[in-house]
């Protein structure tokens, strides 16, 4: 076992539990958006996995873009600042956009983005996100329209989401033993 799935706690979502879903999911944006295109928007870094199974398991014609934001930094809470670290690389006006996420719980990053991308007048613009924490939820009125996994009220790693860096090699969703949260050395 590696040094760091030797921190995991438990895993809540395995690789082939992960892919089934991954898959179920790209078959409803791929008959949903039948006829368009849609821009799938990523939040980088922690989607990035996430996004690039989704769009293999995407039937139809997309494209995919970036955005970098910050509003953790290395905390393990949200500050409620956000912050746009890189914007699209595309005009989206006109686009049918999707806003691809790791992870929403208080919903305030994803309403954030919602509301800068709104402003830019695309065709459509839709949420899937891989998991799910609503037991947070600040913004209640955040309309998601494709989710992977509901969560629980933990702090996750893998499949692309990290703590302090580290972690998003694993290939599942687990949580972290709650002494390796309490012992926060520096961040690598």
């Amino acid at each position: 076992m590696s040094e760091a799935a030797a921190d995991i706690a438990e895993i809540l979502f395995d690789r082939d539990q992960i892919a089934a879903r991954v898959q179920d999911i790209g078959r409803e944006i791929s008959r949903d958006y039948r006829e368009r295109a849609p821009l799938l928007v990523s939040v980088l870094k922690g989607a990035v996995y996430f996004l690039t199974d989704l769009s293999r398991a995407v039937a139809i014609p997309a494209e995919i873009d970036f955005m970098a934001i910050t509003s953790y930094g290395a905390a393990r809470a949200q500050s409620g600042v956000v912050r746009l670290i890189k914007d699209l690389d595309v005009e989206i006006t006109g686009r049918h956009v999707l806003l691809v996420e790791d992870v929403i719980d208080t919903g305030l990053t994803a309403g954030y983005l919602v509301r800068l991308l709104q402003a830019r007048s695309p065709a459509s613009l839709r949420i899937c996100t891989l998991l799910d924490r609503p037991y947070r939820r600040i913004l209640e009125s955040l309309d998601i329209a494709y989710r992977g996994f509901e969560i629980p009220d933990r702090f996750v790693v893998g499949y692309g989401l990290d703590y302090r860096e580290r972690y998003r090699h694993l290939p599942f969703i687990g949580t972290l033993r709650d002494d390796v949260l309490e012992s926060a050395g520096p961040p690598l």
